[in-house]
């Protein structure tokens, strides 16, 4: 964690970072910032589950929160993963109901509380910000169904490959852990280490010190499309 960061200057440089907040006017933006205040996280601990109030919209400042929800089946799905500039919990601050997912810090984590109320108020006064939070809404919309979906369609293989072609990096590194991945498709280690030395194997990955590298994208493309379990 850095050293502190406790100025409004500094939390005004915070919420510039995102890309709603920083369509608010500077009056705005400094509004949300002398009305906020501080919540900080140890690694694994919930921000907030669903089923409690939708009081506040945070911002994340440092670190990062994870977003699960849960299928019918009762199996854990990854939703989304939030860095620094993000907001988490927007869309139950908006109509004030329930949380709908279950959120926690994967690192230590420090994010800036902002009550529904002053929340409501920005927006209502500033109508590009309005816009920018429904853009917003949408994409996040959109990846959890696409999460949902592949949970409940592709198999290991498919989920593993769809993970790792959109986590790859420059020269195809994907820089997670085998835990992290498992702990990201809801599967065992011991099942995804297997599938990942198959496709060492097969030439289409290598497990490299930082991770895993991702070799012939197209053959992980290929398993995206097979639907049977495994």
């Amino acid at each position: 964690m850095s050293d502190r960061i406790d100025g409004v200057e500094a939390v005004l440089a915070s919420l510039g970072r995102s890309p709603v907040l920083a369509r608010f006017t500077p009056q705005g933006l400094e509004r949300l910032a002398r009305s906020g205040g501080w919540r900080s996280l140890a690694p694994g601990e919930a921000l907030f589950q669903a089923g409690d109030p939708g009081d506040a919209v945070y911002v994340v400042v440092e670190g990062e929160v994870e977003v699960r929800a849960s299928t019918q089946g009762g199996r854990d799905v990854r939703l989304i993963s939030l860095g620094p500039g993000d907001l988490v919990g927007e869309m139950a601050a908006l109509d004030g109901g329930p949380r709908s997912a279950d959120v926690a810090a994967l690192r230590r984590t420090r994010l800036w509380r902002i009550s529904r109320v002053a929340m409501l108020a920005a927006l209502e006064a500033d109508p590009k910000a309005a816009v920018a939070l429904v853009v917003e809404l949408s994409a996040r919309l959109r990846a959890a169904d696409a999460a949902i979906s592949d949970q409940a369609v592709l198999d290991l293989g498919g989920r593993l490959a769809r993970l790792l072609l959109a986590e790859q990096g420059a020269g195809g590194l994907v820089s997670l852990t085998q835990t992290e991945i498992s702990r990201r498709l809801g599967h065992s280690r011991e099942k995804v280490n297997r599938k990942l030395h198959d496709w060492v194997r097969e030439g289409s990955v290598e497990l490299a010190p930082a991770g895993v590298r991702v070799l012939i994208a197209q053959r992980l493309e290929a398993l995206i499309g097979h639907r049977l379990r495994t």
